[in-house]
């Protein structure tokens, strides 16, 4: 009989073999140093002195691994096992040595190293990390489970992610979004996932709350939220294996049955439209299958250890038996257990399986762990870009950045249109991203109402306000090989902090892991940010993400601040580029000054920082006495505005206007590779010279950036100081000292604050007439809510920039309500 076509007792008894030996397998992980396949009693020395994993959600995970192989062996499907109960970290390990993958990556690895290797020093994590074969979801930070399960789907037809759910992660707010995931997936053009919830019903001291609701509302639960529930219940044959081997083996047919006829009924009525037919209607949502799987936690594992009950328990959570290497009776105990699985007949003298299991393993790319589906970079290809010069905006004009950058999304999304995609939580046209809509849609396979704009069945924009969700389904779209960007409200990426710290962690670890291929970048546009929610009020001014990015390995984050819509168009591009890293991208949506043409702005972009010297003044005066540093758009127009204003009425003072994209470029080349070397940073903000930096975030962060560079003591930094409330615009940065009038006031009181004392005091007054204007008419005055540089050479109106006074005769004290 040929490998995976076993009659079914046969089958059966194959996938039982599998499960008895990835158990045994993950019993050795957590306890044994040596001994690997009990060739005689175990001795003290034999065990971990530190017994560190979890035993209590594996059985259930390798019994849903075993049957997915039996299927894979049998029809040749596509999987990809994601596993949600991250602590099920040594089953997923023990299923990719079964499957011989382990051995291919980790070469002269044998058994007693894969066990000892195991949650010890210099060893593997306890998790399904980066370093487990065919793992895209860790699993310590539950909830994401579900998400990276859809994002792996989408644009790949031929694929079915069997995606085991921890009932305990179940209860998490990104896991109890992820449900809704299915109205995002179309049966034509992306695969399927099956969700299996793994109803052991504990966490590490708790019960669960799905566990403990009746079986009528846990089905009703599940078919409310769309899905078909198919329920195996072990306690239903008395937790016999085998006979729940029969369930499981009937309910991942009948569900992998449903998923065909959902996808063959939603194909063929594709192929009819297509080629002008009557295609009829389908199912716009459709009810997807799922699985509740019931099974003790810790099954097959000790029943009772020192007179208490812990198979089924929240005592089989973690180390079933504590005191193994001091305690003779845990030492037997243990014995006792792993003999139970009868490795004599499972595995040769090296450890390598045997018997009848061999029939059920896959081969090559068809193994989950070896699936290059869960190593991404082995599928990814560039991006074929649009170029930038169509979409490039004249310099010395206003423009929107993220209205600029639109146009040449929807071009990418043309011109890649199964390889890139744009998540954002009902943000793409308030972000100004909506010529998107132009080539494509919002996906959408729910009922549709007169006045719905933008909905099919196909669209390329995936929008839901859930940004884990959203997050999540990007990380598995991008982890799984192919590229996106997610675009949010700045204040509400703080929702997805954890998430991102995460995933930079995930990063970090895939770069020492010589066998994971490089992936794209995860890409996070940033809008409507601090500096213009004056109308939404202080709930939605926060620029702390930055703060969070920032902290984590700066040699795989990128935090880019471009000051105008030529330089977000080539930063953007850039980032759509590389691999391996997260770049976070800050860009309003109004309308600002354009201070760079495209080709100055790709340069300066490339180059992450660089002096403008038509923007100040130290070419004319011959020296710099102070730097005006900025960094953000917002943020620059006001460093320009200062410096306008120093240029007309202190003109003896020469001031060096320096512009920063790339944030960390200022951070310590000690520590990182990216951050620029001291002497280039030196020549930039003359160490010796104070220097005022507009910053678009929090000060601080530009301070922790920096406190190891030369002339940080001269560095003072205005950004948000957490005073914001619903205002005008003009008064939001006034409230935050990061206005024109204090920028220059900053700078000509650390040049000579005696020599300019009259200057000094119009500045404070021009401050008091803004704030008078904006509070009795309820708007900024003309000359600041409408400002235009006008200070560029006459002979090079296209190269410079903007920057200016606010255009009401600052020898009057530049009172604009004069």
């Amino acid at each position: 009989m040929a490998p995976g076509h076993l009659p079914t007792t046969d089958r059966l008894r194959a996938v039982d073999a599998w499960w008895r030996a990835a158990n045994y397998l993950t019993v050795g992980q957590i306890y044994l140093l040596d001994n690997p396949l009990l060739t005689r009693p175990i001795e003290p020395d034999d065990v971990k002195p530190r017994l560190l994993g979890h035993w209590g959600t594996s059985p259930a995970l390798n019994l849903v691994y075993a049957h997915c192989n039996a299927l894979i062996a049998e029809t040749g499907r596509e999987f990809l096992y994601v596993c949600g109960p991250g602590h099920g970290g040594p089953a997923m390990n023990a299923n990719a040595w079964l499957e011989g993958t382990w051995n291919e990556l980790y070469q002269d690895v044998d058994l007693q190293q894969f066990f000892r290797q195991f949650s010890f020093p210099g060893g593997i994590p306890s998790h399904a990390a980066p370093e487990t074969p065919g793992s895209i979801n860790e699993g310590g930070e539950l909830g994401y489970s579900l998400s990276h399960a859809y994002g792996a789907a989408l644009d790949n037809p031929d694929l079915v992610v069997a995606c085991v759910v921890g009932d305990g992660e179940a209860e998490t707010g990104p896991l109890s979004g992820s449900w809704q995931a299915h109205t995002f997936l179309d049966p034509v053009s992306d695969g399927a996932v099956l969700p299996i919830l793994n109803l052991n019903g504990w966490k590490i001291a708790n019960p669960t709350v799905l566990a403990r609701i009746p079986d009528e509302d846990l089905t009703a639960y599940f078919r409310g939220l769309g899905y078909d529930p198919i329920v195996v219940d072990s306690r239903r044959v008395d937790d016999d294996p085998y006979a729940v081997h029969a369930l499981f083996d009937g309910a991942l047919r009948r569900a992998l049955a449903a998923i065909d006829d959902i996808q063959a009924a939603a194909r063929a009525q594709a192929e009819r439209a297509a080629a002008g037919q009557p295609a009829g209607a389908a199912a716009l949502r459709p009810r997807w299958p799922m699985i509740v799987l019931r099974t003790p936690k810790g099954w097959t594992g000790p029943k009772e250890v020192d007179g208490e009950q812990v198979e089924g328990t929240f005592r089989a959570h973690q180390v079933p038996l504590p005191a193994v290497r001091e305690d003779e009776g845990h030492r037997a105990q243990l014995e006792e257990w792993m003999r139970s699985y009868r490795p004599e007949e499972l595995f040769d003298a090296d450890g390598h399986p045997v018997g009848i299991m061999t029939g059920i393993r896959p081969s090559g790319d068809a193994r989950m762990s070896a699936t290059p589906h869960g190593n991404g970079g082995r599928l990814r290809t560039a991006l074929d870009r649009p170029p930038l010069e169509p979409y490039g905006v004249e310099a010395g004009s206003t423009a929107s950045a993220t209205g600029t950058l639109g146009p040449w999304l929807a071009a990418l999304i043309e011109r890649n249109a199964s390889t890139f995609r744009l998540f954002g939580p009902d943000e793409t046209i308030s972000n100004k991203l909506d010529a998107v809509f132009d080539v494509t849609s919002r996906v959408w396979r729910a009922r549709r109402a007169a006045g719905d704009e933008h909905l099919s069945a196909r669209g390329r924009v995936t929008e839901v306000l859930s940004e884990h969700l959203l997050e999540g389904m990007l990380e598995g779209y991008v982890l799984t090989g192919r590229h996106g960007i997610l675009n949010t409200y700045e204040a509400f990426a703080h929702i997805i902090d954890s998430m991102v710290g995460q995933y930079a962690k995930w990063l970090e670890s895939s770069t020492d892991i010589d066998w994971r291929v490089p992936v794209s970048n995860l890409s996070i546009l940033l809008s409507s940010h601090v500096w213009r929610q004056d109308h939404n009020g202080f709930s939605h001014q926060d620029p702390g993400f930055l703060d969070v990015v920032a902290s984590k390995q700066q040699d795989l984050v990128r935090i880019k601040l471009p000051a105008d819509a030529n330089t977000l168009l080539a930063v953007a591009a850039h980032a759509m580029e590389t691999t391996d890293r997260i770049e976070v991208i800050v860009a309003g949506k109004h309308p600002e000054p354009v201070f760079l043409s495209l080709d100055d702005a790709v340069a300066h972009a490339a180059a992450g920082l660089g002096v403008w010297d038509w923007a100040g003044t130290e070419q004319e005066v011959g020296r710099a006495d102070v730097v005006l540093a900025c960094a953000g758009d917002v943020p620059t127009v006001e460093a320009i505005a200062a410096a306008d204003i120093i240029r007309r009425h202190a003109p003896g003072v020469g001031v060096r206007v320096l512009n920063v994209v790339d944030l960390l470029a200022l951070g310590d080349p000690r520590k990182h590779e990216h951050p620029i070397p001291d002497e280039q940073y030196d020549a930039l903000f003359l160490p010796g010279t104070p220097t005022v930096f507009a910053f678009h975030g929090y000060p601080t962060l530009v301070h922790q950036l920096t406190y190891r560079r030369n002339g940080h003591d001269d560095l003072h930094v205005h950004g948000f100081l957490e005073q914001g409330t619903t205002t005008s615009p003009f008064d939001m940065l006034m409230r935050n000292e990061m206005d024109r009038f204090a920028l220059a006031h900053d700078a000509l009181t650390r040049v000579d604050a005696e020599a300019h004392a009259d200057l000094l005091a119009k500045l404070t007054e021009a401050r008091d007439a803004a704030r008078t204007h904006a509070y009795t008419k309820g708007e900024d005055h003309p000359a600041l809510a409408g400002w235009e540089f006008a200070g560029w050479p006459q002979d090079e109106p296209a190269t410079g920039g903007t920057g200016g006074d606010p255009g009401a005769g600052e020898t009057e004290a530049a009172a604009p309500g004069n």
